[in-house]
């Protein structure tokens, strides 16, 4: 294991998409498509062509493999930038212990495949 690796969760591709809006503004809300590219029942990884803020909290509908819906907030806690793209870590606020639940079991499944 890496000595760097910091996460108490596996991560896990997903192939959906994403789509959030601000909460802690008063400007109109608009939804922002972007490529997942890992998920834990913690936290997720993701790139996005606008730039978002560190500590901003975000309303989130993640779809999953199953085409389910899971309505969740995040809050931005890593930003990388390359080229015109930026890269985002961001973890779960406030997350059911079933919609957490739901993204573990896609991590066993995909073990197993």
């Amino acid at each position: 294991m890496d000595n760097l690796e910091r996460r108490k969760n596996k991560r896990m591709g997903l192939d959906s998409r994403l789509v959030m809006k601000r909460l802690d503004n008063d400007e109109k809300p608009s939804e922002v498509a972007i490529e997942i590219i890992d998920v834990s029942k913690t936290g997720i990884g993701f790139n996005c062509t606008i730039p978002l803020e560190i500590g901003a909290v975000y309303e989130a509908y993640l779809t999953l493999w199953t085409k389910e819906v899971i309505h969740s907030f995040i809050e931005i806690v890593r930003l990388i930038k390359e080229d015109e793209v930026f890269k985002y870590g961001a973890i779960f606020i406030g997350m059911s212990e079933i919609d957490a639940s739901r993204i573990q079991i896609y991590g066993t499944v995909s073990e197993n495949a």
